[in-house]
């Protein structure tokens, strides 16, 4: 008989109304249609408004009123020529997510007319309801006010019938109460740092920018099984299900063919992507069955992390049309891979030059490892915070797994690399380092490959790739500006303590190429102990980096702790990203959403528990129990004992496992409720972890035994089997 969860399935998906993606056609030709960029500027805007927008976006010129003023009226006119009817300032509060409030262009006009308005002051500002996002303590209820200010460094776009404005989120008392004021203040302290050594090799006037590549992963389950599943709608993972037979043993899922409905759904999503200038370049299947992964080419910082969050957005709308639901959760499935979302993280110039990649001649080189070594050293100096800024209550369950990386900050850096920094190290001289080598395969058909400098290291948290850095630790769902605006306060506080002892080495007397060459290599033997090119996976390694004095530290809440260190606060207000009210509610607000997260799991596992599972594990034991006494009249007391031993055996099974975890899932929300009486947002997110987070682990066991045991056509939910594999 066929399980009537795949015929739910297959009807639903029936019954999906698809939209066919346009056909197939250069994509120039659509390329940002969506996005107010320099082509729309160029028609709705006159080269003078023009030019002091650009002016503001690549000089952080202000904008005045006048200019604002003409800015908004080209933009209306671009927006409503595209369908928009409404408008909102776009911006990214302290959820994680992103936030928009649509506003009309009709303003009442006349006696019973209308007509469209959108004036330069509703461009650059807007005043949302600041006490209902979470602002750590910074705001209170009674302290309503807060105000989103326009981003003109990134462009705004439409989606659907609404122009979307990228904007910041401010306090009325000026703090941050978002994740991009602090990435801006970020990108901006570490450019002036970057350029203020730069001058030292005799670049000037280059400005720098931090780059990022994401690469997003995912997975992709059917709507009508997710829509039977409680766990997956409202925690975004399964919390109870036992592992499928098949899963990703053979391997034979990465890189795989796509699977056609997969196919689809990707063409529909890099569709809306092109035309929001999203540059979507890479598509393919992940480890794990039904997993998959999306990356852009890189782009500069601020834009790239819009583009992140949008692309969020839009595949969870494309997702539904396809009959799917998306899923960004970390770990929504046990004994598979889990997601990240990988930040290929970099500095160059506006000219081109990569300031993490190896040149032709021999100041190009010592410039690269003057660069290399300085990010080193403020990973070391920072390996605690720079795990805290990843670590939360989803991600806590990828990281250490032999699937992730571990929860110990280290960087890989590769063969060539390691020797050229041993070299320096000895010989107190310039380093010569190779190009890209070549080599032959040994068959006359394949031509020679060119190998690349480093070789790559999936244990490894920082690995350095060739001309970047991928922090490999950041989850899958999150905002990842949390973490590239501590990777870019952290190395310009380096670059500025770098620039200084170089200047006191030049004051002194030293040569200045001298002085470069002393104070990079002093830089690398200072932080040594963060390289590891070995296996992070492995136990030696935990105790090795216990050694080296690397931060091992594996709970979520105790990790915020480094928020509000005093190395921190110092780090924060000598870089001018942060102030310590700042870095307070966001620790603040961490513990709180850490508490929440717990919370919300413990309370929907307790439900399926009660309500779902056991019901029907009791109803099939006395299924069992029913025929073990029909047995018992037809063959009697003698023969049944001897027939019947394996099902009494189950009926004593399923006790143990119901009565194990009734009393669990009564202890768990017990713990639950203890914890919200705590006095403190950080007391209550350790009881939640230390009490509650192990209990959600001990009860699943006896719930996924009898998912074992129960007759499958009368389990209630969809199992592992079902929902890990597309049909």
């Amino acid at each position: 008989m066929e399980n009537i969860r795949f015929v739910a399935v297959d009807e639903a998906y029936k019954r999906t109304p698809v939209e066919a993606v346009p056909p197939a056609r250069a994509t120039s030709e659509y390329y940002g249609c969506n996005v107010f960029n320099r082509k729309a500027m160029r028609k709705y805007l006159s080269s003078e408004t023009r030019q002091r927008v650009y002016e503001s976006i690549e000089e952080g010129v202000t904008l005045d009123r006048y200019v604002a003023e003409q800015v908004a009226a080209g933009m209306k006119r671009w927006a409503m020529d595209l369908g928009a009817t409404h408008y909102t300032h776009w911006f990214q509060p302290l959820t994680g997510g992103t936030a928009e409030k649509h506003d009309s262009f009709a303003e009442p006009y006349g006696k019973g007319e209308s007509l469209e308005e959108f004036t330069g002051k509703l461009l650059c500002q807007q005043e949302p309801d600041a006490s209902s996002f979470p602002s750590g303590g910074l705001r209170n209820t009674f302290e309503a006010r807060g105000y989103t200010a326009w981003d003109p460094s990134s462009p705004s776009f439409v989606i659907g019938d609404c122009l979307c404005i990228p904007t910041v989120f401010i306090s009325y008392t000026g703090e941050a109460l978002d994740y991009k004021a602090p990435l801006l203040r970020s990108k901006l302290a570490v450019s002036r740092a970057a350029e203020n050594v730069l001058t030292l090799f005799g670049i000037k006037g280059d400005r720098v920018q931090s780059y990022l590549g994401w690469e997003q992963e995912y997975f992709l389950v059917d709507s009508a099984l997710y829509a039977q599943r409680p766990d997956l709608i409202l925690a975004e993972r399964t919390l109870i299900g036992h592992n499928s037979a098949k899963n990703q043993q053979l391997e034979d899922h990465y890189f795989g063919t796509i699977q056609g409905r997969v196919l689809e759904f990707m063409k529909d999503l890099e569709f809306e992507c092109y035309k929001l200038s999203i540059p979507i370049k890479t598509r393919h299947n992940e480890v794990a069955p039904n997993q998959f992964e999306i990356a852009p080419v890189y782009e500069e910082a601020n834009l790239a992390i819009d583009h992140n969050l949008i692309l969020m957005t839009i595949m969870r709308k494309v997702a539904d049309k396809h009959g799917f639901k998306v899923l960004f959760h970390e770990k929504p499935f046990a004994g598979v891979n889990g997601s990240g979302k990988h930040c290929n993280w970099s500095l160059g110039t506006e000219s081109g030059i990569g300031l993490m990649s190896p040149g032709k001649t021999d100041m190009d080189n010592l410039r690269f490892l003057t660069f290399m070594a300085n990010t080193l050293k403020a990973v070391y100096d920072n390996n605690a915070l720079l795990k805290a800024s990843v670590l939360t209550a989803t991600n806590a369950h990828r990281l250490g797994a032999n699937e992730a990386p571990p929860a110990i900050i280290s960087s890989f850096l590769g063969a060539q690399v390691t020797e050229a920094f041993e070299e320096m190290i000895e010989s107190h001289d310039m380093v010569k380092i190779d190009g890209k080598r070549g080599y032959s395969s040994g068959i006359p058909q394949i031509p020679e490959l060119l190998i690349d400098n480093t070789d790559r290291n999936r244990t490894s948290p920082f690995a350095f790739t060739g001309n970047r850095f991928e922090f490999r630790a950041v989850g899958s769902s999150a905002n990842c500006s949390k973490a590239i605006t501590v990777l870019n306060t952290i190395m310009a506080d380096q670059l500025n303590r770098y620039k200084e002892a170089v200047d006191r080495r030049v004051a002194e007397g030293e040569d200045l190429e001298q002085a470069l060459i002393d104070e990079t290599r002093e830089t690398i033997i200072a932080c040594r102990k963060v390289c590891f090119d070995g296996n992070g996976y492995s136990a030696e390694w935990r105790e090795e980096a216990a050694v080296r004095g690397l931060d091992r530290e594996v709970s979520p809440p105790r990790a915020y702790d480094n928020f509000t260190s005093e190395s921190t606060v110092a780090l924060f207000s000598r870089t001018k990203v942060m102030n310590e009210t700042e870095l307070a509610a966001r620790a603040e607000i961490d513990w709180e959403i850490y508490s929440k997260k717990i919370e919300i799991e413990a309370r929907i596992l307790a439900d399926l528990t009660e309500n779902h599972i056991l019901p029907v594990a009791i109803r099939y034991q006395s299924v069992l129990l029913d025929n073990v006494t029909k047995m018992k009249d037809i063959f009697g007391v003698n023969e049944y004992r001897k027939m019947a031993e394996g099902e009494l055996s189950t009926i004593k099974e399923i006790a143990l496992h119901v009565s194990d975890a009734r009393s669990m899932a009564i202890e768990m929300e017990r713990m639950a409720d203890a914890a919200l009486e705590s006095p403190t947002e950080r007391d209550k997110a350790l009881l939640f972890c230390d009490e509650v987070a192990p209990r959600l682990e001990s009860l699943r066991k006896h719930i996924d035994a009898l998912e074992m045991i129960v007759d499958d056509q009368m389990w209630p939910l969809p199992k592992y089997r079902e929902l890990l594999f597309i049909r």
